[in-house]
């Protein structure tokens, strides 16, 4: 429900405040005073096109903002998927168009974009015009008009969960059918290229040990000749460093009969002759480990040669990466094996879930079936009632293939005149014929859901005298339910309001602006009048306004 609606900057508007009430309130005034530029403004909050040329004073940004009290409406799951603050007591929407054409659209101060500001504006506002009477032919509209009066919402929701279930089993089947195929084209190539992997025996960290090892095979004689003269030249010479450091082993030890000084110096001597012991003893023992041995030097060879050739045809660069590869290839393998039996088991999941989504949608089909004769039978009677006397309606249903929103299409036929066969709606329906069909539809909408505020901007075309103050009756009893504001014309539809207001030009600085009061007492009789009689109502004229507030 709308709360209040602020208007700055916007063609005849330089600021205006609008307070409407929670039932019916009439929006009057004179042609041109501003009442269409009203509803422009209140486009703007539902993201339609903006236009700088609109600016009432083009140095300025235009602003258009509307608090909304939402506590109705199940709009929480909306906000948290559009990632916006959410308060289930009120919101605001605002809309700002800059002088250099660039339009904002912000929800509670978040920045959004036009799509965003139209999917929750939409929620909070339903313009009804002249135009909008395009929206009776549309298949959509028909199916939730059709909906709201079978109340078939848990119908609906086990309808869409089928319905979607049906989609991801379809889409498991068709991606493994493909699948199959393609590694059926492939079986072949991939039985031959896991057959030499699996053959290959390969191992993880083999490749650099092979690499180190083959690298000692190769210099095998060169490696025993150095570690051969390491020998020599530690222990096996008159003149080796171990001969050497025992005869200054010798020296130390007269040194230390003459003095303790010495000890630290001849403990650090023998230190380093028993780490080269131990190293002339690993040097022998590598000696003795190094052999020449072409056999295995070919041997490992060839295990890498093996290597590097499956490295270069699979174009990779280990044999961690060849391993990882032997797996996947093994695992198409096996899924290949057992493959006709995953398609079948997924066709069978297909269509089960299949039927049991057209066995919903014929439940739902069957909820919207029952309703078309009582539908039908009260969208007639209020439109004799708002006079097409010679109506006639009724609804037409096709089966389709299934879809989002079920089984079927939905037709609304309608003749507003007798012997006229019955065509589609916007067939047939002239302007105001429209008017009173998309009016007749929203009455019986509002009759069982919650709607939002609905906003009439001159539905009352074609209406005048007795079908006029009728239609005025349907919309105050509407209002009782749900917001409404209606633009009106007419002096029977201002005489129903619960609120009116009148909209105004005011010439009394250097440049028009159009502005809005609340009428009251005396003076709304007066505007009331003045629609009945022209700018000087006669006392017959007040009189009759004075009735028309009492029917």
């Amino acid at each position: 429900m709308l709360i209040h609606l602020s208007i700055k900057n916007y063609a005849l508007i330089r600021q205006l405040e609008f307070r409407p009430s929670s039932h019916l309130n009439v929006v009057t005034g004179e042609t041109g005073a501003g009442k269409s530029i009203m509803l422009g403004a209140i486009g703007l909050l539902l993201g339609n096109r903006a236009d700088v040329k609109a600016l009432w004073d083009e140095n300025e940004k235009c602003v258009t903002e509307g608090t909304f009290d939402i506590s109705a409406y199940p709009l929480q799951e909306i906000f948290e998927e559009e990632n916006l603050d959410y308060d289930n007591h009120q919101t605001v929407i605002r809309r700002e168009i800059s002088p250099n054409g660039k339009s904002r659209a912000f929800i509670n101060d978040t920045p959004v974009t036009l799509e965003v500001m139209k999917r929750i504006g939409s929620r909070l506002m339903d313009i009804h015009s002249q135009h909008e009477n395009l929206e009776l032919g549309k298949q959509q509209f028909q199916l939730e008009l059709i909906d709201a009066y079978a109340g078939n919402q848990n119908t609906k929701n086990d309808y869409y969960s089928a319905w979607k279930n049906f989609l991801q089993t379809k889409k498991q089947f068709d991606d493994l059918s493909n699948e199959s195929v393609l590694l059926k084209q492939e079986a072949d190539f991939i039985k031959f290229q896991l057959v030499e992997l699996v053959k290959a025996d390969l191992k993880e960290e083999e490749q650099e040990k092979l690499e180190a090892e083959l690298s000692v095979l190769e210099h095998a004689e060169e490696i025993k000749a150095r570690l051969n003269t390491i020998s020599e030249g530690l222990d096996q010479s008159e003149l080796s460093v171990l001969n050497s450091l025992g005869n200054i082993r010798n020296e130390f030890q007269t040194l230390l009969s003459f003095s303790k000084e010495y000890e630290p110096l001849s403990e650090r001597l023998e230190s380093a002759r028993i780490e080269l012991n131990d190293i002339l003893a690993e040097v022998q023992r590598l000696n003795e480990r190094t052999e020449v041995d072409p056999k295995r030097a070919e041997h490992v060879n060839e295990r890498l040669s093996l290597i590097y050739q499956l490295q270069q045809k699979h174009r990779l660069s280990s044999v961690s990466q060849l391993l990882e590869l032997q797996q996947m290839l093994q695992l198409k393998a096996d899924k290949t094996a057992n493959l006709d039996g995953l398609v079948a088991k997924s066709k069978t999941e297909m269509e089960q879930a299949q039927q049991l989504m057209l066995k919903k949608g014929e439940a739902l089909s069957l909820t919207r079936k029952k309703v078309f004769a009582p539908l039908s039978k009260q969208l007639v009677k209020l439109l004799k009632e708002l006079g097409i006397p010679e109506a006639q309606l009724e609804v037409n249903q096709t089966l389709l293939a299934p879809s989002a929103h079920g089984i079927d299409r939905i037709d609304i036929l309608f003749s507003a005149n007798k012997g006229i066969a019955m065509r589609s709606l916007a067939q047939v329906a002239s302007g105001g014929e429209f008017s009173r069909v998309m009016f007749a539809i929203k009455y019986v909408m509002a009759e069982k859901k919650s709607l939002p505020t609905l906003i009439l901007d001159e539905i009352d075309t074609g209406v005048s005298g007795e079908v006029a103050i009728r239609l005025g009756s349907r919309m105050k009893e509407m209002a009782q339910r749900h917001q409404v504001i209606a633009i009106s014309h007419l002096p029977q539809i201002a005489a129903k309001a619960d609120t009116h207001y009148f909209v105004f030009k005011d010439n009394s600085s250097a440049k028009t602006e159009s502005q809005i009061r609340q009428l009251e007492g005396h003076d709304r009789i007066m505007e009331i009048a003045k629609m009945i009689g022209g700018e000087k109502p006669s006392s017959v004229n007040l009189e009759n306004a004075r009735e028309l507030m009492t029917i």
